[in-house]
């Protein structure tokens, strides 16, 4: 494995190119999904029939709470990918690992989210709004929940193995599967809940 010591460590041997290649990809094929999932939601967003609508069931302040927790955790894996670059393990990992806390903290203001919706009425079968807003939330969220086990398994392996082109280039790319899921919450902030709050 030929190793080019003038590039950054994510990027240094050609499989590790390849690799970062096909995640993007992997990316174009998740911002289909997502704008599929928008697209079906501002089709039906007014398709309450019986159940309440966005302006009666949203609540601003768990919804700035996850916000600010999600982008906060953007922020602290970028420090995480700095801190590789510079190549400060110790500081990496704790990175990574208070991204993940906060990401454990974004899902249960989401738990608490769901829960309140299903208290109010609104469930996958009140109306098509509701289907769509769930469809829509519960996908975002269980793309975290997945970040949260992946980025787990990513720092069992750089405290195993240490930092090596290999587990740069797979920490790199869960960075980008990070910030991905950070840039999709923000347009579910401002589309959905900013928008049917008024």
């Amino acid at each position: 494995m030929k190793i080019d010591q003038s590039l950054p460590l994510e990027y240094s041997t050609q499989q590790n190119q390849l690799n970062i290649l096909g995640f993007w990809v992997f990316i174009g094929a998740e911002i289909m999904l997502f704008g599929t999932l928008f697209a079906g939601y501002f089709v039906l967003v007014d398709r309450t029939g019986n159940g309440p609508t966005g302006a009666e069931i949203f609540e601003i302040t768990p919804v700035l709470f996850e916000t600010f927790i999600l982008l906060t955790s953007s922020f602290t894996i970028g420090l995480g990918i700095h801190a590789m670059r510079k190549g400060y393990t110790k500081a990496m990992i704790w990175f990574y690992v208070l991204t993940l806390v906060l990401g454990v903290v974004f899902i249960s203001f989401e738990v608490y989210e769901f829960m309140h919706y299903i208290h109010v009425g609104a469930s996958l079968q009140t109306s098509a709004f509701t289907a769509a807003l769930l469809t829509t939330l519960g996908t975002h969220g269980a793309h975290v929940t997945f970040g949260v086990f992946w980025g787990m398994f990513i720092v069992y392996q750089l405290i195993q193995r240490g930092l090596t082109p290999e587990t740069a280039n797979k920490s790199f790319i869960f960075s980008l599967y990070w910030h991905f899921l950070d840039v999709v919450w923000i347009f579910i902030f401002s589309f959905i809940y900013l928008k049917g709050m008024v």
